[in-house]
This record gives structure tokens, C-alpha cells and sequence, in this order.
């Protein structure tokens, strides 16, 4: 049997973190419960209920945490993260074992949306969540119908690939961003999911600063990994439009209709703002290859 190890990232779960640990531990062989600088008596519960506790000694965020969580590990075959407030099923951790155990796949994602069935997710959460979706595809090529799950199994040989230079919630992407980059075999498994958690909170973040701060994250990352969405599509753009007004605006004024040019100058200057964009996404896209090839090989 395969030694497994679950990863929690905790901050001011006492509520639900003594029976995250409980029930997880049925189906693993070691629990760490990664403290992100809570105030209140997560560490000691979490202790108390049989959890290995590292604590960091201010919040951080949960990138953060999941990056001490991965640097402690040892002597695992496999391991998962699993949020500390009660949201995810850990009768559901065979489900996501498994086809890591059956070689099937090196990552698997718990999607709570893979049959489309929203588990009575809020309208705007799911819309801002579809955001990110499209958003992390884009930088990943993976079509993934959950990016944001922070329930996830991985085979041991996975760690080194995650660089972790998210410290907060945009970590779930950026993962997924290694792993492709990786290319790993991803894989999605059905799973639940309870809002409420067990400790009475929707979320210890307000959805909507939650949700632009991810996507504000995953725009900075593809500005780097994928440039020609981010600067040479939009290039190409500003030189349509500059060239449709330039030839508007110049055709008016040979016509007498406009009595200066420059309307003309400032259709060519958004013109040359779009070449620059352009050939800037160029080179990145070039760059960023030669990059890859040099740290992932040639793939």
C-alpha cells in the first residue's frame, strides 16, 4: 500500500479543523496541518486531534502554506491538500487516490463542477469562477472545470515542479500552470462540497476582492507564459483600429471634410503602439520557449 500524506493549510479553523483532521486521518498516514498565523486555537486542536503542526508565526497566505507543507514532506508515495475549514469530503480522499495508485495520472483535481452539478454555488461565485476557469486554460491549455479546488492528490515525484511564487489563493492556478508546464497527466475526479463548512463561514474572504485579486494574479502570469494572449492578440487589435481610422480620417481630410491631420497622426501613433505590442509578444513567446526548453528539456 502506498504511503500518503495530507497537507491542510489552516488560518482561524478551530472550529472545523479538529475534525478535518480526525476524518482524513482515516484514509492517510500522516496529517500536517500547516498554521498560517492563526489567532485564535487552531494549532492546538489540530495538535490535539493527531496532526503533525507547523506554525508559521504571522499569516502569510495559503500559497505559503502549501509551500512548508511540501517541503516537509518525506517518505510518501502520494500525497493531497485538503482545506482546513470543512468545505471538501474527506470520505472522497479514495476518489482522488486512485488513479495516481492505478498510474492513470500524476495529478488529480477535485472538480465540483465535472458533472455540472454546482452544489448550490452562489451565481456570482460560479460567474467569477468560470472567469477563472477560462483564465487559467488560457495559460495552461488544460481544460479544467475547477481550477480553484484546493482538494487535489499528487504522486510523490511531483514536488520539485512547483515553484510557488504565489504566497495567496491564486496558488490553485498556479499549480496547475507548473504541472502543465510539466506536463504531467491531469486528471479530474467529481467531488463534493459544503459552503458552510462546519464552521458556520462561507468563506474567510470577501468572493468578490477574492475573485479579482485571483485574476489579476493569473493576467501577471500570462503576461510571462502565454505573451501572445497577453501582448500580441491586443497588438494586432490596436493596429486594425489605427489603420481603419487612419485611412477614415485621411480620406475625410483630402475630401476638405476635415481641415487637419491630426486625427491621421494619432490613428498612426495607435498603429505603432500595436506594432510594439506585437513584436513584444513575439519576442517574450520566443523567449519564454527557449526558457522552457533550457529548464523542462526538450518535450
Amino acid at each position: 500500500m502506498p504511503l500518503i500524506t495530507a497537507i491542510v493549510p489552516a488560518y482561524n479553523e478551530e472550529i472545523a479543523i479538529g475534525s478535518v483532521v480526525i476524518r482524513t486521518s482515516e484514509f492517510v498516514d500522516r496529517v500536517i496541518v500547516v498554521d498560517d498565523g492563526s489567532t485564535d486555537n487552531t494549532a492546538y486542536i489540530a495538535e490535539k486531534a493527531g496532526a503533525e503542526v507547523i506554525k508559521h508565526p504571522h499569516n502569510q497566505g495559503k500559497g505559503a502554506a502549501l509551500k512548508t507543507g511540501f517541503q516537509v514532506m518525506h517518505e510518501t508515495d502520494i500525497f493531497l491538500t485538503i482545506d482546513g475549514d470543512g468545505q471538501h469530503n474527506p470520505q472522497e480522499i479514495p476518489l482522488l487516490i486512485k488513479p495516481i495508485v492505478d498510474g492513470e495520472a500524476d495529478l488529480v483535481n477535485g472538480s465540483r463542477y465535472l458533472n455540472k452539478k454546482h452544489h448550490g454555488t452562489p451565481i456570482y461565485r460560479r460567474m467569477g469562477q468560470k472567469i477563472l476557469d477560462s483564465t487559467t486554460k488560457i495559460n495552461t491549455g488544460l481544460k479544467i472545470t475547477d481550477s480553484q479546488s484546493g482538494f487535489r492528490a499528487f504522486a510523490a515525484y511531483t514536488v520539485p515542479a512547483f515553484m510557488f511564487s504565489k504566497t495567496g489563493f491564486s496558488i490553485e492556478s498556479e499549480m496547475l500552470m507548473d504541472a502543465a508546464a510539466n506536463n504531467f497527466k491531469i486528471m479530474e475526479v467529481p467531488v463534493g462540497i459544503r459552503y458552510n463548512g462546519t464552521n458556520g463561514k462561507i468563506h474567510t474572504k470577501n468572493p468578490l476582492k477574492h475573485g479579482i485579486g485571483v485574476f489579476v494574479k493569473l493576467l501577471q502570469d500570462m503576461e510571462f507564459r502565454r505573451p501572445l494572449y497577453y501582448f500580441t492578440i491586443p497588438g494586432i487589435i490596436l493596429i486594425s483600429i489605427g489603420l481603419i481610422l487612419g485611412l477614415y480620417s485621411f480620406g475625410q481630410y483630402l475630401d476638405g471634410q476635415m481641415l487637419s491631420l491630426m486625427p491621421t497622426v494619432l490613428s498612426g501613433l495607435i498603429g505603432l503602439g500595436g506594432i510594439f505590442m506585437t513584436l513584444t509578444g513575439i519576442i517574450l513567446h520566443s523567449v519564454a520557449g527557449m526558457i522552457r526548453s533550457i529548464k523542462y528539456g526538450a518535450k
